[in-house]
Order: structure tokens, then sequence, then C-alpha cells
């Protein structure tokens, strides 16, 4: 059930206009998803599934680009406030933002082949992160993001900023030394697109770096994958699943890291698309859907 103060925003979920994804978007497949939630962590009627050829998790149907639109730019930090029961906005969420621009700096300038001299923080919110890591490469940081309210920050401390969704993002000739997609992809409404595009970005010897939510992790850590699933993440990603949307996009891991909160983040180089081994996906989906889906279901 929803609570009372995510109630009182009076935002009417059910209602929205949605759309069916046309097939699964790490492997292209239709028809293969079986449902394994009909519920999120908010108490919306959001249904999660997953894909049985590779274990992409994502929710079916999807709220429209539009609607995600209005979401993040109105609904998203009051929602998550009164799930959390504490003030999360522009300026609370700053101090979170500083102490993980602290960690991923410590983890991911030693792997650097050389300072990069421009940085594109996706998502980037207040541009705290990307500020952090632009003052000590002495880079220049451009923020996209689509809350109006977060990039004033960002503008305000010196930053380009962009405005908008990701997927809509069109950078011309334009590429970077460094890509950020920061705590960002599990809200892509596009991810094997936008991973392409960011690896367009990139310059021929630039790096990225990616983090996901484990599902997995964070599955063991709360037992209820209705506790894991939430309208603001349309997409479920793995260790693997993760691994193969890069591979299949261009891209080589460098090393990884898994956070204390289940993030799971990746420095990524440069390399030719691969195809991933689709039958040790499918065994992997198989296992997870034996274990989590209720046989009632069919």
């Amino acid at each position: 059930m929803i609570n009372e103060k995510i109630a009182a925003l009076g935002y009417d979920y059910g209602t929205l206009a949605t759309h069916w994804p046309a097939g699964c978007n790490l492997c292209g497949e239709s028809g293969l998803a079986m449902e394994v939630a009909e519920r999120d962590r908010y108490g919306y009627p959001a249904t999660f599934v997953m894909c049985r050829r590779c274990g992409l998790g994502y929710l079916c149907p999807q709220l429209s680009a539009h609607e995600y639109a209005h979401f993040y730019s109105e609904v998203y930090r009051p929602l998550v406030s009164a799930y959390h029961g504490r003030r999360i906005d522009a300026e609370t969420i700053q101090i979170e933002q500083r102490g993980y621009a602290a960690g991923l700096a410590a983890f991911l300038l030693p792997l650097l082949p050389s300072p990069p001299r421009t940085i594109l923080d996706v998502g980037g919110s207040t541009g705290v992160v990307a500020r952090v890591l632009a003052q000590r490469l002495d880079a220049r940081a451009t923020v996209l993001d689509p809350s109006p309210d977060e990039l004033a920050v960002a503008w305000a401390a010196g930053m380009e900023t962009v405005a908008g969704l990701v997927e809509d993002f069109d950078p011309g000739e334009r590429r970077w030394d460094l890509v950020l997609l920061c705590q960002t992809i599990d809200h892509l409404l596009d991810v094997r697109g936008t991973l392409a595009a960011l690896r367009q970005m990139m310059t021929d010897d630039g790096r990225a770096f990616v983090d996901i939510v484990d599902l997995d992790v964070l599955l063991r850590r709360t037992g209820s994958i209705e506790r894991v699933v939430k309208i603001d993440h349309p997409y479920y990603l793995t260790g693997p699943t993760a691994a193969a949307l890069f591979a299949l996009t261009g891209f080589t891991i460098v090393a990884q890291r898994l956070t204390d909160d289940g993030h799971r983040g990746f420095v990524l180089a440069p390399g030719s698309c691969t195809e991933p081994d689709w039958p040790a996906l499918e065994l992997t989906a198989a296992r997870f859907l034996q274990q989590h889906v209720d046989p009632r279901r069919g």
C-alpha cells in the first residue's frame, strides 16, 4: 500500500501515459520477458519483468519520455523525500554527493592514462562530482541533467550546463576526455542506445565511468524484489548484464568496484563491439527466475 506521505503528493502513477518496450534493451528479444513483481517500493502498480534470454530486468510498461521528464522536474525529489522521511533536494543532496565524489576520485584518478582536459557528467545533478574532479584535474566540466533546480547549482559554480534527458542530447562533433554516468544508468529509457552514444562522445584515448545499482546485491541485502523495484528505475542491471551491454556498445572494462550501498562501478576504455556469452546469460537468468518468481505466476 502507498503510505500517507507518498499519497499526499497526489502522483497518480497508474493513470499516466506509458509504453511497452518493443523488445529487451540488451538482447533485443521480444516475448521472452517473465513477470517477477507487480508493485514497487513506493506502493505504485509497476510491473517488473526479466528477459529469459539475457537476464535484463525492466519495468513493463514504462512511463513515456514526456512523463519521465515531468517526473524528474516535479516529482522525483519530493517522492524520495516522502519515502525516506527527510528532505532530499538540490541543497541537501550536495552533502552526499561530496562524499561520493571524494570516493570516486580516489578510485578513478589513478586509473586514468593521462589527465583529462574535458569532462562530461551525464545526469550530473548539482555538478558536485564534476566540480571535484575538474578541480583536481584542472579540467573543464559540462553537466547534463533534466532537473533545472539542480542544474542551477552547477551553473552558479561556473560549469557549463545542458538541460534535458541524455536520450535527447545531440553533442554534434564535440568529444570529451572523461565521460561520467554516475548513479544514472538505471534511470535511462534506452540503456544500450545511450551507452553507444556515450562511446561516440569519448575521445579516442578517453575513459568513462559508469556505475549501476546491482540488482543481485540489493536483493541479497533487502530480501525482497518489491523493495528493490521503483518507478524511477526503468532498468535493473547486474554485473553480467552490465558487462554484456558494455561489450555490445564498444567498451572494455578497465577496473570495477562495489561500494557499501550496492553500486557497482566500472572504469571503461574504448574498444570494439563484441558479442557477450548469451548462453551464460540465459543460464544466470533462469537461476534468478527460479529463485524469485512465484510459481503461481505461471
